[in-house]
């Protein structure tokens, strides 16, 4: 159940961290992962900040539907995402390995988090609160 309450993005977080600070030798951000030649005889090429941005977009859309919960566990969510957002922007100013734009468009997707689980929470009341005043 815990595993449910912290951000998915925080395990993007720690990706990122992990082969920014690892220093491994010869491994980089734009180092390709996947060469596929497609039919049409074009080469797909991905890189390890294509991959991230991906992963990236997929713990963002998790999020979006963990914001549509309801009850005391929506608020904790919130706080764990803003705490998160608050993470990506101080490393963002202060980690020179966190000084990419692959780094921001992820900060920009906890920032999506932290407004859409926001913004749903306060829909939500407002319907719930609505009811009772309709009749």
């Amino acid at each position: 159940m815990l595993l449910l309450r912290i951000p998915t993005l925080l395990y993007v977080l720690i990706v990122y961290n992990v082969i920014a600070f690892a220093n491994l030798s010869g491994f980089t951000f734009s180092t390709p992962i996947i060469d596929v030649i497609l039919i049409s005889g074009a080469t797909f090429s991905a890189t390890v900040n294509d991959l991230l941005l991906a992963l990236g977009i997929v713990a963002l859309t998790v999020e979006i539907f963990k914001a549509t919960r309801i009850g005391t566990t929506s608020v904790v969510d919130h706080v764990l995402s803003t705490l998160l957002l608050l993470v990506f922007l101080v490393q963002f100013l202060t980690a020179e390995p966190a000084g990419t734009a692959t780094y921001l468009l992820l900060a920009l997707m906890s920032l999506a988090d932290v407004i859409v689980g926001f913004s749903v929470t306060i829909s939500t009341s407002r319907r719930d609160f609505s009811v009772g005043n309709g009749g």
